[in-house]
C-alpha cells in the first residue's frame, strides 16, 4: 500500500510531459489488449464451430470419407470427384487446419505484446495461449489417431469409447484455456489461489460433474448411432437386456448422470454466488449457468425422444460446451483479483 501510494505520489510531481507519456502509453496497451480479447474470443467462436462440425461428421457417419489416409485424403492432397462424406469429412480437416494456424497467430500476438509490455497479465496471457496451443495440437493427434486406426463412421472396436473419451476431454481443456485466454485479455485481472476448501470442493466437482456427463454423452451418442432404436420402447428394453452390448447398457448411465449433474450445478453455483458480493461477473455467470442447464436437460430430454436426430445432437453439444464455458468464465470471475494498474499492465 505504501509503494502504490508513494508511486501516485511521484506520478503526481511529475513534469506534465511525463505524465502525458505515462498516460499515453496506458492508454496504447489498453487498445493492445482490448483487440487481442476481440480476437481470442473470435478465436474460442470458431473452435466451437470446428467442434459442431466434428459432431455432425460422426452424426452423419462420415468420418471414413478420407479412408484410413492422414494428412492426405484417400492419397490425395485434394480429392478428386469425392462422396458427399467425403466432403464432410475434408471440410472438417478443413477447418481444423484453419483453427490451428488462428491459434498461432494468437499465441505469436499474444507473444508480441507480452514482449513490449512484460506485464504479468502479459504473460498471463501468452501462457494461457500457448495452452490452448498445446491442446489444439493433441486434438489433432486425437483426430489422427481415429483416422488411422479406423474409429471412425460405424466401426466399434474395444478402443473406441477410450478415444472418444480423450477427444471429449481434450476438447473441454481446450475450451477452458481458450476461454481464460479471452477472458485474461478482457479482464486483466489475476486469479487469486487463497480460497476456502469448502469453495474449491465444490468448484472441482462442478469440474468433475461436467466431464463426467461430457464423456457419458459422448458414450451414448457412439452407442445410439451403432445400435439405433426405432422407438423408445425398443430403446429402453435394449438398454436393460442382459444380452445388449455393454454400449448400449451404459447409455443409461447418461440421462442419469446428467440430471444429478444439472441440480448440482444450479445449487452449487447458487451457493457459491451467495459467498461474494462484490464480484457481480459471479453473479451473472451463476444466473446464466442456471438457465443453461434447464435449458440443457429439456433439450437432452427432447433428443432422447426424437431418437438423436443430427439437429438435436448439434443443439444439444452446443449447450453442453456453452455450459462448461460459463462454469470457466464464472470460475475465473469468483477466483478474480482486482489489479493496481501496473500489474493491469497499464504503466
Amino acid at each position: 500500500m505504501r509503494e502504490r501510494l508513494a508511486r501516485l505520489i511521484l506520478q503526481h510531481f511529475q513534469p506534465p510531459s511525463r505524465r502525458c507519456y505515462v498516460i499515453d502509453a496506458r492508454m496504447e496497451n489498453v487498445s493492445k489488449f482490448s483487440r487481442f480479447a476481440k480476437y481470442a474470443w473470435f478465436v474460442l467462436a470458431w473452435n466451437i464451430v470446428v467442434i459442431l462440425w466434428g459432431v455432425f461428421l460422426r452424426a452423419s457417419k462420415s468420418g471414413d470419407g478420407c479412408g484410413r489416409h492422414w494428412l492426405t485424403c484417400h492419397g490425395e492432397v485434394i480429392p478428386s470427384a469425392p462422396e458427399l462424406k467425403t466432403v464432410i469429412e475434408f471440410t472438417h480437416r478443413i477447418s481444423s487446419v484453419v483453427d490451428g494456424l488462428f491459434v498461432i497467430a494468437m499465441v505469436v500476438w499474444a507473444g508480441a505484446i507480452w514482449y513490449s509490455s512484460r506485464t504479468p497479465v502479459a504473460k498471463r496471457v501468452l501462457c494461457m495461449a500457448a495452452g490452448s496451443l498445446v491442446f489444439v495440437l493433441i486434438e489433432g493427434l486425437i483426430g489422427r489417431g481415429l483416422v488411422l486406426t479406423g474409429n471412425t463412421a460405424e466401426t466399434l472396436t474395444p478402443e473406441r469409447p477410450l478415444w472418444m473419451s480423450a477427444h471429449l476431454i481434450n476438447t473441454l481443456i481446450l475450451l477452458a484455456f481458450l476461454t481464460l485466454t479471452a477472458w485474461y485479455a478482457s479482464a486483466r485481472r489475476q486469479l487469486a489461489f487463497t480460497f476456502k476448501a469448502s469453495h474449491a470442493g465444490v468448484i472441482i466437482l462442478g469440474a468433475l460433474l461436467i466431464f463426467l456427463v461430457g464423456i457419458s454423452g459422448s458414450i451414448a451418442a457412439l452407442s445410439s448411432m451403432i445400435f439405433p432404436s426405432g422407438t423408445l420402447a425398443d430403446e429402453l428394453a435394449k438398454d436393460f437386456s442382459t444380452t445388449s452390448h455393454v454400449l448400449v447398457r451404459l447409455r443409461l448411465v447418461h440421462p442419469i448422470l446428467a440430471i444429478f449433474s444439472g441440480v448440482y450445478l444450479v445449487f452449487a453455483v447458487g451457493w457459491l454466488k451467495s459467498q461474494v458480493t462484490d464480484k457481480p461477473g459471479v453473479k451473472r455467470w451463476s444466473n446464466i449457468i442456471s438457465v443453461l442447464v434447464v435449458a440443457q436437460l429439456a433439450f437432452g430430454a427432447a433428443t432422447l425422444v426424437t431418437f438423436a436426430p443430427i439437429v438435436m445432437q448439434l443443439g444439444h453439444l452446443l449447450l453442453a460446451d456453452a455450459v462448461w464455458i460459463a462454469f470457466v468464465l464464472m470460475t475465473a470471475n469468483f477466483l478474480a483479483t482486482e489489479n493496481p494498474a501496473s500489474e493491469a499492465g497499464l504503466e
